[in-house]
């Protein structure tokens, strides 16, 4: 049996004053997402049936691959889904949010792209004002940046 300093410690949530084993966590996964946003309106797609939040809006953007930077990853998925070269500039805000089957950690950054973006997957895709982004169906992850991008509106 090995020492008990031998082990390697095991998370602590302080809210629950218990234990996590870290074995049975679900999966992490890194998301990279761009805010674009032109003419006082922010481009927003709606995720595909068949993918995890079917039907709800987001930033374009998507799942880093093993050893891709963040930058790397959104300059990728924009050119896969919208078919449009990006500067992707500063991150603005990167939040984690706990699903039941996994963990998100999103990066949402700030992107300037070239030319008119192309819904490539047949994805809806609409230019939104800040003040009209509440009654759309967004996933729980991106509340924080849409809280902040109303109260910073221009």
């Amino acid at each position: 049996m090995p020492r008990l300093s031998a082990l390697p410690p095991l998370p602590i949530d302080w809210t629950r004053q218990r234990l996590i084993d870290t074995r049975t966590m679900p999966p992490r996964v890194v998301v990279a997402a761009a805010v674009i946003e032109r003419d006082g309106r922010l481009l927003v797609t709606r995720r595909l049936a068949g993918t995890h939040l079917a039907g709800t809006w987001e930033f374009p953007g998507g799942k880093c691959e093993e050893g891709e930077s963040l930058a790397g990853c959104l300059a990728r998925e924009l050119i896969e889904e919208l078919g449009v070269t990006a500067r992707i500039g500063r991150t603005l805000m990167t939040t984690a949010h706990h699903y039941e089957d996994r963990t998100i950690e999103l990066h949402f950054m700030a992107c300037e792209i070239d030319g008119p973006p192309r819904a490539l997957l047949n994805q809806d895709m609409r230019w939104v004002a800040r003040d009209d982004l509440d009654p759309l169906d967004f996933p729980p992850a991106d509340a924080a940046l849409i809280e902040q991008l109303k109260r910073d509106t221009p």
